[in-house]
């Protein structure tokens, strides 16, 4: 099979829940036990159900990390068919050798940011995330990424709150939140960020310190304001 026809993508039907699909749940369980690697060689050798278990295997995790990374549910759908539309151009030059979730973030991640590039202004759209509170003026990064069920307090306090660290997070720097995001969202060890973004290991470790403290800064500095008030 040529792979990079794209006469012969299976279909990648949208949902309206902003997930992704390309052949149902029977197309995942058949498969439950081959690899991502396994299945993209299957799907090289022309088993086109082999593709739509791999679009059906990452359709929840790729699609919210880039709802995360754009802050729009819409441009994380059209990003999330163009990432699996390059996998199926580029599928007979993928090296066996390599692993496929990084090699899949990282199509995603560089699409993600040409879309971001070539808007004329930042997306507005919250970052879907919950948060709880930490213990101190800032809180410690990694509780404020855990589940806002777990947060004390009125549902009012907890939008508010979940509303400020959204904006917070979605204006910092491109660069620092897509380390960010890589790394306390979807759990990327360091050295395959440092694959996806196509960094230095020392550039991602420093851009992740950067990254916190420049939030952590500013959550000090709200929390500071609204204290004051």
């Amino acid at each position: 099979m040529n792979a990079s026809s794209t006469d012969s993508i299976p279909s990648l039907q949208p949902a309206r829940n902003g997930n992704v699909h390309g052949g149902g749940t029977a197309a995942l369980r058949a498969r439950a036990g081959f690899t991502d690697e396994q299945l993209l060689s299957q799907y090289r050798q022309g088993d086109t159900a082999a593709f739509a278990a791999l679009v059906e295997r990452y359709q929840r995790e790729l699609f919210h990390f880039l709802v995360r990374f754009l802050g729009d549910r819409a441009s994380a759908d059209d990003i999330f068919q163009e990432s699996f539309l390059q996998v199926h151009q580029s599928a007979d030059s993928f090296d066996p050798e390599r692993r496929f979730r990084p090699w899949l973030f990282t199509i995603a991640a560089n699409k993600a940011r040409d879309l971001i590039r070539s808007q004329a202004r930042r997306p507005t759209s919250p970052l879907q995330a919950s948060i709880s509170r930490g213990n101190d003026d800032s809180g410690e990064f990694i509780d404020l990424m855990q589940s806002v069920s777990e947060m004390p307090g009125a549902a009012m306090e907890k939008d508010e709150l979940q509303r400020q660290v959204r904006q917070t997070v979605m204006g910092m720097p491109e660069h620092l939140r897509e380390v960010l995001i890589l790394c306390y969202f979807q759990q990327f060890p360091y050295k395959q960020i440092s694959d996806i973004l196509d960094i230095p290991l020392g550039t991602v470790k420093s851009r992740l310190h950067a990254a916190v403290a420049h939030f952590a800064d500013r959550w000090r500095n709200l929390n500071r304001s609204r204290s004051a008030t």
